[in-house]
């Protein structure tokens, strides 16, 4: 997860299949209902939707209603221990290991209490899970040699950080239980967000290492369509196969088995080609998308992250042309910079800005594009009144501190995303009414 202090708030409709393969799991002949509330930082408004767990063998046994809440990016609501506890955990594509804040502090009022759990157990420094897997971790595992348990830490590039103990629990979506998943359990933390960090439990890992929550769940594909319009969308966990989607696109996703500086072997990485304006390419050197011999360079796709970030020589040339476009629709701020690393801003005023007279913005990677438009191209700065000044979605990754591409969620609107691991690809259909949840389910179900 790239994080930034701003975060897109998102209510989904999730699908979940699990796979037979995955053979530790206590199975159900149930399709369970998880109903989903979201939150806006800056509105005022709840919005509801559903999140479903099936099955691959469903009988016609009625649903099971359970409790699931969202915030600040997906949070789902699932439980923890014997006897159960139900905790939130976000969502993210950008990390690998799972955690749960398991100490009580100022900062972090939801907690897991394993003190209070049959079913958990810390993993000790000889365990094959702590010698061996926590390998892929960005940070390595270490021996606390007082407790001899395995010592475990994340860190996020917005200044977050944590510790704790790596762990094995139970972890149950309904009545469908997980048993001797592992994950941190963090009994300290520092956070720059402190306000959002507390309404959660803690989060879900879900990139391609080997403790993420989708190599433990025995999955190979998920999916999800974010609505730009009314903060709702779907998330699917297993293979959808939705008829009424339109053709998906795909690209393959770049794969490099040996450690470098700045690269992160687990993510979603794919490769980008170019971007095109309207109907202007842009003159970029195809080499200034190519990672060096460092890593720094890859293209990532990051569900835990708002904006997309670029390096700077293709951001400056996005800038340039972006600008020269819009001028006479957007007056440029020259003095305001939003969250450091937004270095394009304007000045609107009080009147309406049309969306519809920006030009389209499209990404351009090996067999697939991503369109972004309307009003994904501008963040409304909020707390200034009248003065209305909206930022170019598209931030500068060398100010905001990384030496990577990262796609963010905000320009994953209306698209429709598919992540198969099996296949190493990724799958995209742009334009899809994904606020229309129910009727994407209805081919479902």
């Amino acid at each position: 997860m790239f994080s930034l202090s701003i975060h897109l708030q998102i209510t989904f409709c999730i699908l979940i299949t699990i796979p037979l393969a995955f053979s530790r799991i206590i199975h159900t002949n149930q399709t369970l209902i998880f109903p989903l509330t979201a939150q806006n930082i800056h509105k005022d408004h709840n919005a509801s939707s559903t999140i479903f767990l099936q099955q691959r063998h469903l009988s016609s046994s009625p649903p099971i209603k359970i409790p699931f809440t969202h915030d600040v990016t997906l949070t789902v609501s699932l439980t923890a221990g014997s006897p159960p506890q139900t905790i939130n955990m976000v969502l993210d594509t950008g990390s690998e290991l799972s955690w749960l804040h398991c100490t009580k502090t100022s900062t972090s009022t939801s907690i897991f209490d394993h003190a209070k759990s049959s079913s958990y157990s810390a993993l000790p420094c000889s365990s094959p899970v702590c010698t061996t897997q926590t390998q892929d971790l960005t940070v390595p595992a270490t021996c606390d040699k007082k407790s001899n348990l395995c010592h475990v830490a994340v860190s996020y590039a917005d200044g977050s950080s944590l510790d704790g103990n790596l762990a094995q629990e139970t972890f149950g979506f309904g009545s469908t239980r997980r048993p001797a998943t592992a994950f941190g359990c963090m009994d300290s933390s520092s956070s720059t967000t402190p306000e959002e960090d507390a309404k959660t439990t803690g989060l879900m890992g879900m990139n391609r290492g080997r403790l993420s929550f989708v190599n433990q769940m025995g999955l190979t594909k998920f999916s999800y369509c974010i609505s730009g319009s009314d903060s709702t969308g779907v998330l699917v966990l297993g293979d959808a196969r939705l008829p009424s989607l339109p053709p998906l696109k795909y690209t393959p996703l770049v794969t490099k088995l040996n450690r470098l500086p700045y690269w992160d072997r687990f993510a979603y990485t794919v490769q980008f080609q170019g971007i095109r304006v309207g109907s202007v390419m842009l003159p970029i050197p195809a080499s200034a998308f190519v990672p060096d011999h460092s890593g720094a360079g890859q293209t990532i796709l990051d569900s835990g992250t708002q904006f997309t970030f670029l390096l700077a020589p293709v951001y400056n040339v996005l800038k340039t042309e972006f600008t020269k476009q819009t001028i006479s629709v957007l007056t440029v701020d020259p003095g305001f910079v939003f969250q450091t690393a937004m270095a394009l801003c304007f000045r609107v005023g009080s009147t309406k800005l049309d969306f519809s007279k920006l030009p389209t913005v499209s990404l351009m990677f090996a067999g697939a594009e991503l369109t972004v438009s309307g009003q994904k191209l501008l963040y409304h700065v909020p707390g200034h009144g009248s003065d209305q000044k909206y930022c170019f979605t598209f931030g500068n990754s060398e100010l905001a501190g990384v030496e990577m591409f990262i796609v963010g969620n905000l320009h994953q609107q209306n698209v429709w995303m598919e992540y198969d691991i099996a296949q190493a690809k990724v799958g995209f259909a742009n334009d899809v009414k994904c606020n229309q949840a129910s009727q994407l389910l209805g081919s479902i179900l």
